[in-house]
Formats: C-alpha cells, structure tokens, sequence
C-alpha cells in the first residue's frame, strides 16, 4: 500500500464521530450491525451508516452479511450488514521507515544460521534475496539507472542522479543505522545491490559511502574491467550528526 492510500486511511479517523464507531467495532468479539454501533455511540443510524461504509472503503473495515438469530430458509429475511475491522495494517512515517524490512531479513538469516549457515553468509544472502525479490517483482519501465531509481523510490529511498551516480538521501532504516551501524549498513549494501540485480541492472554496484543526513549506500556504474560480483559488506563509519 503506498503512502497516499496509508496517510487516507488513517486520515479517516480525524473525524470524531468516525473514530469512535471504528474504536466500538474493533472492540467488539463478534461483527457489529449499523444499529447496534449507532446505540453505541448516540447517533442516528443513517449517520453510522455513512461512517461506517467510509470506513469500509478506505480499508479499515471488512463487511460481512448474515442473517441473526439462527434463522434461514424462506421467510427469514434479509442477511444483516456486519463490521469487523478489516485485516489490513496501516503505518505512515515521514521520512518513511522500514523497520519491518529489516526485521524480516534478520529473522531469515538467524533461521539459517540456526540450521547451521555462517551467520556472516546468512545476513548478507538474506539481504541480497530480499532485494531481488523486489526487483523480478516491480512492474516498472526503462533502463539502467532509470529501472533502478523507480524500484529504490518505492521502498522510501528518495534516489537522486548525481554526477552519474544514484545517492539514496533516505535511509529507511535511519535509527537502527545509527546505532548499529557495520550491521545494519552492510545489510541494506547488500539489499540495493539484489534490488538491481533482480531488475536486471548489470553493471551497476551498490557501494558504501556515508554522507551526513542520508543513506550509507550509494550505487555506481562500474566499468568492464571492474569486479561486477558482489562485495562483503564492509565498514560503514556513519557520518556524526
């Protein structure tokens, strides 16, 4: 989900009346009628009825229907229309952050190392297969720099060209960085690089240069007579604040 659908979900909680019906539904054990949710919160029924339908339709809430009281067959009226909240999560950050990308990646590689891989090995495969699995998976057009810059703006990147170069100004990953750096850093190298090997970027490198205020990574043209093959993750010195 991108942040604009994020920000108007969550957007529609503002309204107080709105908010209060989502907070009695999500409450509940079981799905809530329109009836049942206006008595709750002392408003007509067709009020709830157009909060709740919003809520519906910007993703926080499901519906289902069934019919109450134990009754079917012929003669047992209409379904009822029922809320529960919806299975969807929201989370806006700005600048965006993904924490939960890198606790993904670190869960998998520590499942490995379990099962007996070097933790070193895991931590890095673990990035770079995450990284490419985005890349095969992104429906974007062009070429080279241009394929890798849509893919990296979609994660919260903020790519920008730089004298032939794509600098990363965001670091989705901006507090455990700082605290964890070598890590940390090393991981996301590993990320950007599978991100554009997934895309099919040849010749391009996902390097580690810090700068102060923006992502450690920085990803390279390389020439023919470079190494195209992937790098251990090297030392990152985060630049002081």
């Amino acid at each position: 989900m991108d942040l604009a659908a994020q920000a108007a979900g969550i957007g529609a909680l503002a309204d107080p009346i709105r908010r209060s019906l989502y907070d009695h539904v999500v409450s509940q054990p079981e799905p809530v009628g329109r009836e049942g949710a206006a008595r709750a919160v002392g408003v007509p029924v067709h009020t709830a009825r157009f909060h709740l339908d919003r809520l519906v339709a910007e993703g926080l809430l499901d519906v289902e229907f069934r019919r109450l009281g134990g009754r079917s067959g012929p003669g047992a009226g209409r379904p009822t229309k029922l809320y529960r909240r919806a299975d969807r999560e929201f989370a806006v950050s700005l600048p965006e952050r993904r924490y939960d990308l890198v606790a993904h990646i670190l869960a998998t590689a520590v499942t490995r190392a379990g099962a007996g891989a070097a933790l070193d090995d895991a931590l890095e495969d673990s990035a770079h297969e995450e990284g490419r699995r985005l890349g095969e998976a992104a429906a974007v057009t062009g070429g080279g720099l241009d394929l890798l810059t849509r893919a990296l703006a979609s994660q919260g990147y903020e790519p920008r060209d730089e004298d032939g170069a794509l600098r990363l100004a965001n670091c989705p990953f901006d507090a455990l960085a700082k605290e964890h750096t070598d890590l940390v850093c090393g991981l996301n190298r590993c990320y950007v690089q599978g991100v554009a090997d997934g895309l099919g970027c040849h010749g391009v490198r996902a390097c580690l240069e810090p700068r102060l205020n923006q992502c450690c990574v920085v990803v390279r043209v390389v020439r023919r007579t470079d190494d195209p093959g992937r790098d251990r993750p090297g030392a990152a010195t985060r630049q002081p604040e």
